[in-house]
C-alpha cells in the first residue's frame, strides 16, 4: 500500500470502506439501525466532499493500486499546534499489517507545525485502543459527543506529542 492524497474519484470506495469498517466495529456496540444512521450521516458522499475542500486539513489514502486500504482525515486545531485525527480506518480484512501506522505517520507529516496529535476513541472499541496506545498515545480525557455536535457518543480523548527528527 502507499498513501496518497484522496481525490473525489476515490468517494465511493472510501464510502464503501467506512461502512464496512463501522458495522464490522461497532454493530455490536451500537446496533444495526444506529450504525447505518450514523455512517448515512459521517459517510455520506457530500460529508466527504466537504473533507476534499476543507481548510487547514489532510484527507488520504492507502491504495494498492486496485482497492483502498485504509483512509485518514485530520486537520490543523491550536494554531496549527494540534492535529485533530478526525478518521484512521483500515479494511478489515487489512488490518493488522501496519496500514493505520503508515497513515499515521503521513498525516502527522502533513502538519510541519504541529507538536502532538489528538483524537476520540470510543473505549468499547478495543482493537482501536489498543492500536493507539501502542502507537504511544495516553488518555487525557473523555468527551460525550465524539465527533462535535451532539452525537450523544461518549468517547476518551488520546493524545501523544509529535517528536520531529533532527
Amino acid at each position: 500500500m502507499f498513501v496518497r492524497t484522496a481525490s473525489p474519484r476515490d468517494l465511493e470506495a472510501v464510502r464503501a470502506l467506512l461502512v464496512a469498517t463501522w458495522h464490522d466495529t461497532y454493530d455490536a456496540i451500537y446496533g444495526v439501525e444506529r450504525v447505518n444512521e450514523i455512517t448515512e450521516d459521517w459517510h455520506s458522499i457530500a460529508s466527504l466532499e466537504a473533507r476534499l475542500e476543507r481548510p487547514n486539513s489532510e484527507f488520504l489514502v492507502a491504495d494498492d493500486g486496485t482497492r483502498i486500504g485504509g483512509v485518514a482525515f485530520a486537520s490543523a486545531a491550536d494554531d496549527g499546534k494540534t492535529v485533530m485525527l478526525h478518521q484512521l480506518y483500515v479494511q478489515p480484512d487489512c488490518q493488522g499489517r501496519g496500514i493505520g501506522g503508515l497513515l499515521l505517520d503521513e498525516i502527522e507529516s502533513c502538519f510541519p507545525d504541529a507538536d502532538k496529535v489528538r483524537l476520540e476513541v470510543e473505549e468499547q472499541n478495543a482493537k482501536a485502543v489498543a492500536f493507539y496506545l501502542a502507537q504511544g498515545f495516553s488518555k487525557v480525557g473523555m468527551t460525550g459527543n465524539c465527533g462535535g455536535g451532539h452525537s450523544g457518543i461518549p468517547a476518551a480523548i488520546f493524545e501523544r506529542p509529535i517528536i520531529w527528527a533532527d
